[in-house]
């Protein structure tokens, strides 16, 4: 069944693919990648195969299941668009979607050019917001262009684990930026001024913030919990959300 989600940014998780392989710099310590693996240890059903790529084809349905309208994130623990997920099973997902008009479908990527490719010849539901992780320059900054290409009601960067300063980017036809820090163990340090930099920047470009949390990390530069460091950015909390147009 679909799940609640501590993610500040949605409400429930809906998984109907689970598994991924890491292709950049923000897998690395990926949070996903441990929770299948402890769910394996567990026993719970779907993660047998821990975090292989595995089509769950039971839950392809269970968003109508769920009258109450309820914002999703589609595929917490995979890649929708995963080279190995036939696009005739993202078809199955897409028609659960159309079916399913009462919820809102998150869907973030790190794979820009085939979520472009698959849409290409494909029309995004309007219940649909399109996304793709943003964690550096090299990897992140190229996906925003094949993102772009999209038209969709609301396109959004998810910039966690933002690992370094990305300096100035053309936020055109970008409705939402998700910014975090890393968390866990291994987490990787985020500075403040990176995160003002976006701020600046969505403010500029009319482009709604969100700011997650600091991770492990705090503003201060010191490693501790991430309940710690908590969620203010100079001073405030950062909720936008985005303009429900399409930009």
């Amino acid at each position: 069944m679909s799940n609640k989600t501590p993610i500040e940014w949605t409400e429930q998780t809906w998984n109907p693919t689970t598994g991924c392989n890491k292709v950049s710099p923000g897998c690395v310590h990926c949070y996903a990648e441990a929770m299948a693996k402890r769910l394996k240890a567990m026993g719970a059903k779907g993660y047998e195969n821990g975090f292989s790529l595995t089509l769950q084809s039971h839950r392809l349905e269970e968003p109508l299941q769920r009258r109450q309208p309820t914002v999703y994130f589609v595929n917490s623990m995979s890649d929708l668009f995963h080279e190995d997920i036939p696009d005739a099973y993202i078809d199955k997902i897409f028609i659960t979607i159309k079916r399913a008009r009462q919820h809102t479908f998150q869907i973030l990527t790190k794979r820009a050019e085939r979520m472009a490719s698959y849409f290409a010849e494909r029309v995004v539901p309007d219940n649909a917001w399109m996304g793709v992780t943003v964690e550096d320059c090299e990897y992140g900054l190229p996906r925003i262009d094949y993102l772009r290409k999209i038209e969709a009601r609301v396109r959004f960067l998810s910039m966690e684990p933002l690992l370094e300063d990305v300096g100035p980017f053309d936020l055109t036809g970008i409705h939402w930026v998700i910014v975090g820090g890393e968390s866990g163990a291994q987490a990787r340090p985020m500075k403040p001024e990176w995160v003002s930099n976006i701020q600046h920047q969505c403010q500029q470009q009319q482009a709604a913030f969100f700011f997650k949390q600091w991770g492990g990390w705090g503003a201060d530069g010191v490693k501790r919990a991430k309940k710690l460091n908590g969620r203010l950015l100079a001073g405030r909390t950062w909720d936008g959300t985005p303009k429900l147009a399409v930009g």
